[in-house]
């Protein structure tokens, strides 16, 4: 529809529709203002809406000679202007330190000897195919099936694809009659979401159902989802861990939510006491905040730890007594590398406690991380255990006002929960190539945690799981008043020195959240193999410069 704006100086702004102004007491004003000044100028604005704007003597003083303004359609946006939980939230894993980078990237492809090193590594983020890991093949030949299915029809269809791969494809095809580029049931595929029931099912040992999975893009939407969803208020609040992945923190601060954190120890391998979880829920009590659920990622980010079944055992029934809604992010539960402490997911050890206490358990995976490492992509899932029907509804219901997920993340998520199978033609393969990923990247963890902890003043807890790694840094007195003079914590300051120096890209621990007087940055072990030694050579040299430069 045509919009018309009329002004009427020192009032009020309106748009209307043609048949809206038909209805209006306004349409007699608007249509003499228009006749009357029928010389003003109309320009475009938006959608071919136009306007007509007056000038006399009710005009500002700018306009009283009979000038005209010519003004956008649409009022500008000055930063106090904007929601103001927008600006107060922080997202370190793409902040100050990963801005600067991408300067840095675009002064070397202009000079490529502008710095004193010939390339950026990116350990900032967990994106593995972005440092050179390898998509697998199998999923990628079904991929390129199903976006041009017209390749199934090649008369050498099989010298080109296994057979499992073309079953695989057909398969997802005669479910998704309308094709992939047509929206899915919000929920996500039928077949998909049936695919990932019978993975939980088979990983637990214990049935889980379809229409308990909601496909999402990646497991940040689905986190999103769901803090909307149990907050109410700005009283209400989420325990979440410190150190914690930022997604959280940013959530709650857009949601304007109260972000209560609770200390992982970091002295016995980030381990999760539930002591330190009473304290931080009684301490937010006494401030008169409703406490809403719980946060809890295992294999954690960033600290790499692995909780043993015994906590989370514990974890479930602090949950149940206390009636927290469990947010369970076990996103990296293909990414464990200490056979002493395996992944056990919170559905499982819940379904496995008698009695089962009453539980409200919300659980996140996703592509982007395990083996699979497809970021991009953003396919993922949640499953949500013990919800009343007509809350169900609901997060159907937020589900279908974005349409649905990415249709080719849903169909990568079916591929990561049903893999080839022994005896298919891709199983060894695909077995291969999942074995090689995961064992690269378990001595990768080793090595970088073992030349951390060689650094003067660095410790670092080994990585039982996830891709990082979050050593601890002891800075001498000088190098503490220099950040300060520089305004910047001092671990963000020693980030941003490493990265001018070495071209090695990391995060502040203070994105993170830490205890008072702690500092850390976070790194991923993602660089391939024969690159490591040389990245933890620059990483050596740097620390040791660092750390002399300011004794």
């Amino acid at each position: 529809p045509i919009l018309v704006r009329y002004t009427i100086w020192h009032r009020s702004t309106i748009w209307r529709t043609p048949s809206a102004m038909q209805h209006s007491a306004s349409r007699a004003m608007a249509g003499a203002a228009c006749a009357r000044f029928s010389s003003a100028l109309r320009t475009p604005t938006i959608r071919g809406a136009t306007k007509c704007i007056p000038g006399g003597m009710h005009s500002p003083p700018a306009f009283r000679a009979g000038s005209l303004e010519l003004r956008r359609g649409l009022a500008a946006l000055a930063l106090p202007d904007i929601n103001q939980q927008v600006v107060k939230a922080e997202y370190a894993v793409r902040g100050a330190i990963i801005l600067r980078a991408a300067e840095i990237k675009e002064e070397m492809a202009k000079n490529a000897s502008a710095f004193p090193f010939d390339k950026l590594v990116e350990c900032n983020i967990g994106n593995p195919q972005a440092l050179k890991q390898q998509p697998l093949t199998f999923n990628r030949q079904v991929l390129s099936l199903l976006t041009f299915p017209a390749l199934l029809e090649m008369p050498a269809l099989l010298e080109s694809f296994p057979p499992d791969a073309v079953a695989r494809a057909k398969e997802y095809l005669a479910a998704i009659p309308q094709g992939i580029g047509a929206y899915s049931d919000s929920q996500g595929f039928p077949i998909v979401c049936q695919q990932v029931a019978d993975f939980i099912s088979a990983r637990d040992g214990h049935p889980a159902s379809r229409e308990d999975i909601f496909l999402t893009d990646g497991a940040s939407k689905g986190v999103q989802l769901m803090i909307k969803l149990i907050l109410r208020n700005e009283q209400d609040g989420v325990l979440v861990p410190i150190p914690q992945y930022p997604l959280y923190s940013a959530t709650l601060a857009l949601e304007n939510a109260n972000f209560v954190g609770y200390y992982l120890s970091e002295e016995s391998a980030w381990a999760l006491p539930v002591e330190e979880l009473e304290r931080s829920l009684d301490s937010a009590k006494s401030k008169g905040i409703n406490m809403r659920a719980l946060v809890v990622i295992n294999p954690g980010n960033p600290t790499g730890n692995s909780l043993p079944v015994e906590n989370v055992r514990d974890i479930i029934n602090f949950c149940s007594r206390n009636d927290l809604v469990l947010m369970a992010d076990e996103v990296y539960q293909e990414n464990v590398y200490d056979s002493a402490r395996p992944f056990n997911s919170f559905k499982k050890v819940l379904r496995e406690m008698s009695p089962e206490p009453p539980l409200q358990l919300v659980s996140f995976h996703s592509t982007s991380k395990g083996f699979l490492g497809e970021c991009g992509l953003r396919g993922g899932y949640m499953e949500v255990i013990g919800f009343d029907p007509q809350v169900k509804a609901q997060i159907l219901k937020m589900a279908s006002i974005g349409l649905c997920s990415n249709t080719v993340g849903q169909l990568v998520t079916g591929l990561m929960v049903q893999p080839p199978k022994p005896g298919d033609a891709s199983y060894e393969s695909y077995m291969a190539e999942k074995q090689g990923i995961l064992g690269s990247l378990k001595r990768r963890a080793v090595k970088l945690v073992d030349a951390l902890n060689k650094l003067e003043g660095v410790t670092c807890q080994s990585a039982q799981g996830a891709m990082y790694a979050f050593p601890c840094i002891s800075f001498p007195p000088k190098a503490l008043a220099a950040a300060e003079a520089a305004g910047k914590p001092p671990d963000a300051f020693y980030a941003m020195a490493l990265l001018e120096k070495t071209g090695i890209v990391v995060v502040p621990g203070s994105g993170f959240g830490q205890r008072d007087g702690t500092w850390h940055f976070r790194t991923t072990f993602l660089p391939p193999e024969h690159d490591m030694e040389g990245v933890m050579g620059r990483l050596a040299d740097f620390h040791k410069e660092f750390m002399a430069k300011y004794k």
